[in-house]
């Protein structure tokens, strides 16, 4: 599940014997109500004392599952009572892997670091064996079987042959606010691995992805990615490295614990990412290398956030360290909001640091994908988001290649991106998110991340620019160079490709669809064209945006972007389309000359907005943000628009994009060529 338990109980997310100990009447409420977390307490009402009988009378859950749970409770309570470790048996051991005990829990029960935990269990001789699913049902010999662990005695495991072993560890599984993208990066490791003749390795846990296809990799386990397990089949296959870069956060997380382990890490090296993800040392090396980021702090609990926000200022951005898709960011606009989401925040970050930086407002952000060996790096793709910094990179459109960027910025770019992977000596794949803000009437570049591994741009590169970025990566982080692989200047096609992000919200009703630093998306779509303008529209035709030809926009921009407003205007009137506004909005429009209907706010009345939704007389909602308050009126007018499938643009950015769309709509016509026969040409 990846929610930092490690079992039933017995671990840092098990609340029984703390002061938050839940009662009797909070176990009957969730029990009562199928939940994620419901197991958790069934756990804590065995543990009350609550009869079988009556726990099946909350929850309805059959009674021979909560048997064998409450025989895990009870294996658990026999654990507790054993006393020092130096004294337990083979037997108890295995008896506690037998229940589902990891070496976690083992060390909570025992008081001993997991390592210390793991060391006595392997000098008893007490490991897992790895039994086989066949994928030929018996039929004949399987060439493609897969593997699960389990503490039994016969070991279905192949024995070595001449090939050398490389072990790719995936992205766990996959939810809302994270990507499959590293899953494409991990299979596309597996291939290069294999046209280089190492038998190519995957552990993932998640069984609904490509790279946990039987027929993906040479071998393949399904085990859930944490040390205790990676390292069980380390152990079992002796592997001649392991890849850590491939699967995002995840694997990134435990490269520390592997390498203490004796596991040799192939590509950059732990310290480097290390390195990248500690804030203190990432800036000291930007400050070495003369560059440019944004004022940030580091706050371990409330008083140090509110010491250092006060330092940084606002807009700020807060955000916990060390988790997947922007989980629990936010951008605070005064104490008040800081206050809360930073409280928020500690809890995301479970015991780790939370970050806060100083966020940029109106700035463009840009990522760069580079490809890196001992002695050079190349760059492979950099993209110029569509909409402004804030909003998470896996939610903002982008487009290869850049759409506004000077010649002299992009040069300022790759000097930066150059002089980054030398100085942190990454071995593969380096993704680096830049901002650039305009700043006494010239741009100013600030380096926002690095992350020495994967990212959840590398398909999006690759298709764009026709290079495999993920698979030569691969071939880099086993020794070639790239003086070998024939990678000499950074690719840049003839076309415009534009990476548009895919949203979920028509299954959540009543939800604001504002995009900000938490990720949002479930997937991602694609346009190709000779024109940027023509490329965005097919992107978002590809994302189910229908750009209306005709009817109504109905325009409501905040404080911030008014002075925009005649803008979008102009353009929207241009194509000949009729413009609805509430009345602050709609006298700034008056002002620039063009005719617009006024609507009422939610508050004062009907008609309003939401009438005009219902009577299917609204085509397309161009409405950014407040950036602060409840924003009540606005995430109404959001969610009927969703739910009245009524396209809603919530940046600036997007809006100008999306004019220009229209306009290429109306005089172009959309052509469909494979990206097969467009890099043939």
């Amino acid at each position: 599940m990846e929610v930092g338990a490690f079992g039933l109980g017995c671990d840092n997310k098990d609340l029984w014997g703390t002061d938050v100990q839940p009662d009797e009447d909070e176990i009957i409420s969730r029990l009562s109500t199928p939940r994620a977390e419901r197991i958790f307490y069934l756990r804590y009402a065995i543990k009350s004392g609550m009869s079988l009988e009556r726990i099946y009378e909350l929850s309805n859950i059959d009674p021979w599952f909560l048997d064998n749970l409450k025989q895990i409770v009870e294996e658990e309570d026999r654990l507790l009572g054993l006393g020092s470790m130096s004294g337990w048996s083979a037997d108890d051991f295995l008896t506690a892997k037998r229940c589902g005990f990891s070496d976690r829990q083992l060390s909570k029960i025992s008081g001993l670091s997991e390592s210390q935990v793991r060391a006595r269990r392997l000098e008893l001789g007490v490991k897992p064996v790895y039994k086989s699913v066949d994928t030929c049902a018996a039929e004949f010999e399987a060439q493609t079987p897969y593997y699960y662990s389990t503490y039994e005695v016969e070991d279905e495991l192949p024995p070595p042959g001449d090939q050398k072993r490389v072990i790719i560890l995936g992205g766990g599984p996959n939810r809302i606010g994270q990507g499959i993208e590293f899953d494409y990066c991990c299979c596309h490791a597996s291939f290069a691995l294999r046209e280089l003749g190492y038998q190519s390795v995957m552990i993932n846990s998640n069984p609904e992805t490509v790279s946990t296809d039987y027929d993906t990799s040479d071998m393949l386990f399904f085990e859930p990615l944490t040390i205790e397990d990676v390292l069980n089949v380390c152990d079992a296959i002796r592997p001649h490295g392991v890849i850590v870069q491939f699967g995002g956060q995840t694997p990134l997380n435990l490269a520390r614990g592997l390498k203490e382990a004796g596991v040799p890490i192939i590509g950059t090296s732990v310290e480097t990412i290390e390195s990248a993800e500690d804030r203190e040392l990432f800036a000291n090396l930007i400050n070495e290398l003369g560059l440019k980021q944004p004022p940030s702090g580091i706050a371990r609990n409330m008083a140090e956030a509110r010491q250092e926000v006060k330092r940084i200022g606002f807009p700020s951005l807060v955000r916990p360290s060390f988790v997947l898709g922007g989980r629990a960011m936010e951008i605070c606009y005064d104490q008040t909001q800081f206050d809360r989401y930073v409280a928020e925040a500690f809890i995301a970050a479970d015991g780790q640091p939370v970050l806060i930086d100083r966020f940029l407002e109106d700035a463009t952000e840009v990522d760069v994908d580079a490809l890196c060996d001992p002695h050079r790096c190349v760059v492979m793709g950099i993209m110029e988001h569509i909409e402004e910094a804030g909003v998470h990179s896996g939610d903002s459109a982008c487009a290869i290649p850049t759409f506004t960027l000077s010649p002299e910025t992009l040069a300022e770019i790759r000097r930066a991106t150059a002089q980054l992977a030398a100085r942190l000596q990454v071995v593969g794949l380096m993704n680096i998110q830049f901002a650039i803000k305009d700043e006494d009437g010239k741009p100013t570049l600030y380096v926002l991340e690095v992350n020495p591994r994967a990212s959840r741009t590398v398909p999006f590169v690759a298709k764009a620019t026709g290079v495999a970025v993920a698979k030569l990566a691969t071939k880099v982080m086993t020794g070639l160079t790239l003086d070998q692989l024939g990678i000499f200047d950074e690719p840049i096609p003839r076309h415009v490709s534009v990476k548009e992000s895919v949203f979920p919200f028509r299954k959540f009703a009543g939800v604001d669809i504002v995009l900000g630093p938490e990720m949002r998306s479930t997937g991602e779509v694609m346009g190709v064209a000779d024109t940027f303008a023509l490329a965005f529209a097919k992107s978002q035709v590809a994302a189910g945006t229908l750009l209306p030809e005709t009817g109504n926009v109905f325009i409501s921009l905040s404080s911030r972007n008014k002075d925009e407003v005649s803008q979008v205007a102009t353009q929207i009137n241009e194509l000949g389309l009729n413009i609805l506004a509430t009345a602050g909005t709609a006298s700034r429009i008056e002002e620039a000359g063009i005719r617009v209907t006024r609507v009422k706010k939610i508050a004062e009345g009907n008609p309003n907005l939401l009438d005009y939704l219902k009577n299917g007389e609204v085509q397309l909602i161009i409405n950014t943000p407040s950036g602060k308050g409840a924003r009540t009126d606005e995430g109404k007018i959001r969610a009927a628009a969703v739910q009245a499938g009524v396209p809603c643009i919530t940046t600036l950015s997007a809006a100008l994009a999306a004019c220009q769309a229209m306009a290429a709509l109306k005089s172009d016509s959309l052509e469909v060529q494979s990206l097969q026969k467009r890099f043939a040409e």
